[in-house]
C-alpha cells in the first residue's frame, strides 16, 4: 500500500504545489511581497484554497467515529485529492508558473520533500491519515526549497551583477537613463525610446526593472560588436537600497523621477522611505550628470534636495522649466502647447502630460531640437495595458491592467467621465500593496466613481468592500455568469485583470 499512497501524495501535491509557485513568482520570489500579498487577500485562502481543506472536512467522519480505519481513510482521502488535481490540469484550470531553472529547481526541490515527507509518515506512522495533510503543505515544502536555495541563488545572482558592473566600467561614455518613480515609468520609457530611436537607444525590455533583469539586459546589450550609445533603465523597488543597487550596476548619467504616489505603500511603511528609495536615483548621479524630475509632484523639492548635479524640472501648474500648458484631451489622444508649439499624440489620460514632458525634457538634453521630437510624438503608440484606447467594434475599452495605481485609477475615473457612451462599465481588481490605506484609498476611489459608472465589477470581494462605502451602491463581483457589456459600452479596466477575463466580458458578437 505504501508505493500507492506515496503515488497519490505526490499527485495531489501537484496541483497545490503549481499554483503557489504560480504566485510566488509573481511576486518575483520576495518573501515580502508574498507576505504583503497574504496580508491583503488573506493568508488561508492563498495558501491552501478552500476546496481541498473542505474535502477533507467532509470525509473525516469516518475516521473520527472509527467508521473506517486509518489507512483506507487515509487511501481515500488521497484519491480524492489526486482526482481533484487531474481534473484540475484536464480542465486546463491549472495555475503553472513559467518553467525558468529557478523556478524548475525551487518547484523539484519541493516535489522532493514531499517525497522524503510522505516516506518518513509511512515508514514511521504506518496507521496515521496524517499522510492526506501533505497536499496542504506545499506551501511549507516550496519555502522550505527556497531556503535551501538561497544561498545558491545569491551566489549565482552575485555572478551576474558582477559581470555586468563590469561591462559598464569598459563604456565610460556610455549615456545611461535611469527611470523611476511610482507611476509612469513604463509610460516615460517608451516615449523617450519613441524620441531617441534614431540615436540608436536601447531600453529595458517590458517587466524587467529589477537587479537581476536588468544586470542580465546590460550584460547582453555590451556584450554585442556593436553597442548602443544610449541606454534607458526602468528602475523598480520595493524597499530601501534597490534603486542604489540599481544604479551601482547601471551608473546612470541622467536620472528621471516621474511621481512619489501611495503605491507599495504597504511594502515600504511610509510615504518617506518610499520618497528616499526613490531619490537613491539623484543621489547616485555624478556631479555632472541630470536630475529631471516632476514639478507637479508634491514631493518635488524634498526630492530636489537629494540632487547634487544640475536639475531640470518639468511642470503643468507654472513654476517649472519645461511648463505644458492649454491641456486637453481630444478623441484621439492628448494636446497641449509648449511655449510656442502645439504638441499632439495618440496617448489618453491628461495625466500622462507630465510624463510627456519628462521624456522631451531629457531627449532635449541630448541634443534633439524640440520640432522634431514633437514631430515624432505624433506617431507614439502607448504600450499594451498601460492607460491603453483601442476600439473593439463599437466598443471603447480603455486598458490599464499592467500596473495601475491610484492616481492612474483616479485619471482612468476622470476620463471615463468626459466620454460620451451608452453605458459605463468599471471593471477592477483593486488597487494592491498599499498597506493601511488600502481600504480608505479604495472608499475615495469608489467616491470618485459615484454617478460616472452604469456598472461595477469587481474581481475580488476583498477590495470591493471599501469601494462600495463610496460608491454608494452595491458592486457586481465576477463570476462565469456575469453577464457581458453590451456592444456600444464603454468598459474601463483597472489593475491586475488577465486578458482572458477581459475576453470573458466582451459582447459576444
Amino acid at each position: 500500500m505504501t508505493p500507492l499512497a506515496l503515488l497519490l501524495t505526490l499527485t495531489a501535491s501537484l496541483s497545490p504545489l503549481l499554483t503557489f509557485a504560480h504566485l510566488w513568482q509573481i511576486k518575483e520570489w520576495r518573501v515580502d511581497r508574498l507576505r504583503e500579498h497574504l496580508r491583503s487577500e488573506g493568508p488561508c485562502h492563498q495558501l491552501c484554497g478552500a476546496v481541498r481543506p473542505l474535502l477533507l472536512l467532509l470525509l473525516l467522519p469516518p475516521l473520527l467515529l472509527r467508521w473506517m480505519p486509518a489507512d483506507l481513510w487515509t487511501l481515500t482521502a488521497l484519491t480524492a485529492l489526486a482526482l481533484l488535481t487531474v481534473l484540475q490540469i484536464a480542465l486546463d484550470r491549472q495555475p503553472c508558473p513559467l518553467w525558468t531553472l529557478k523556478t524548475l529547481a525551487l518547484v523539484s526541490g519541493a516535489f522532493l520533500l514531499t517525497l522524503l515527507a510522505g516516506l518518513a509518515v509511512s515508514l514511521l506512522f504506518p496507521q496515521s491519515p496524517a499522510l492526506a495533510l501533505l497536499p496542504l503543505l506545499q506551501p511549507l515544502a516550496l519555502a522550505l526549497s527556497w531556503l535551501v536555495f538561497l544561498p545558491l541563488d545569491h551566489f549565482l545572482k552575485h555572478r551576474v551583477m558582477a559581470r555586468a558592473m563590469s561591462l559598464r566600467r569598459a563604456h565610460p561614455d556610455l549615456v545611461v537613463i535611469g527611470i523611476t518613480g511610482s507611476v509612469g515609468k513604463t509610460t516615460t520609457k517608451e516615449l523617450l525610446l519613441h524620441l531617441l530611436r534614431e540615436q540608436k537607444a536601447h531600453a529595458t525590455p517590458a517587466y524587467v526593472n529589477t537587479e537581476m533583469g536588468v544586470a542580465q539586459w546590460l550584460t547582453k546589450e555590451l556584450s554585442s560588436p556593436t553597442p548602443p550609445k544610449i541606454l534607458i533603465v526602468e528602475m523598480g523597488a520595493y524597499r530601501r537600497g534597490e534603486i542604489a543597487l540599481l544604479c551601482r550596476i547601471t551608473q546612470p548619467t541622467i536620472g528621471i523621477i516621474t511621481f512619489i504616489g501611495t503605491q507599495h505603500m504597504g511594502l515600504f511603511g511610509s510615504q518617506q522611505a518610499l520618497l528616499e528609495t526613490k531619490a537613491e536615483l539623484f543621489d547616485a548621479l555624478p556631479q555632472d550628470g541630470l536630475a529631471i524630475l516632476n514639478g507637479d509632484s508634491p514631493l518635488a523639492d524634498a526630492l530636489g534636495e537629494h540632487a547634487h548635479s544640475p536639475t531640470l524640472t518639468v511642470s503643468t501648474g507654472g513654476g517649472g522649466d519645461l511648463e505644458a500648458m492649454e491641456i486637453e484631451e481630444t478623441g484621439t489622444g492628448v494636446r497641449f502647447r509648449l511655449g510656442d508649439d502645439y504638441c499632439t499624440l495618440p496617448l489618453h489620460g491628461t495625466h500622462n502630460v507630465t510624463n510627456v514632458l519628462l521624456a522631451l525634457a531629457a531627449a532635449e538634453v541630448l541634443g534633439l531640437k524640440r520640432k522634431e521630437s514633437i514631430k515624432r510624438l505624433a506617431t507614439f503608440r502607448p504600450p499594451e495595458h498601460t492607460f491603453s484606447v483601442r476600439t473593439i467594434r463599437a466598443l471603447t475599452l480603455l486598458d490599464d491592467t499592467h500596473n495601475a495605481s491610484p492616481v492612474s485609477f483616479k485619471a482612468a475615473i476622470g476620463w471615463a467621465k468626459a466620454q460620451p457612451a451608452e453605458e459605463k462599465v468599471l471593471f477592477t481588481s483593486g488597487l494592491i500593496e498599499l498597506g493601511e490605506a488600502e481600504d480608505r484609498i479604495h472608499t475615495e476611489l469608489g467616491i470618485e466613481a459615484s454617478g460616472v459608472f452604469d456598472r461595477v465589477i469587481f474581481t475580488h470581494r476583498r477590495h470591493a468592500r471599501a469601494f462600495e462605502r463610496g460608491l454608494g451602491t452595491a458592486v457586481e463581483s465576477f463570476t462565469k455568469t456575469t453577464k457581458s457589456v453590451s456592444p456600444s459600452a464603454l468598459l474601463i479596466c483597472v489593475g491586475r485583470i488577465p486578458e482572458e477575463l477581459v475576453r470573458r466580458l466582451l459582447p459576444r458578437s
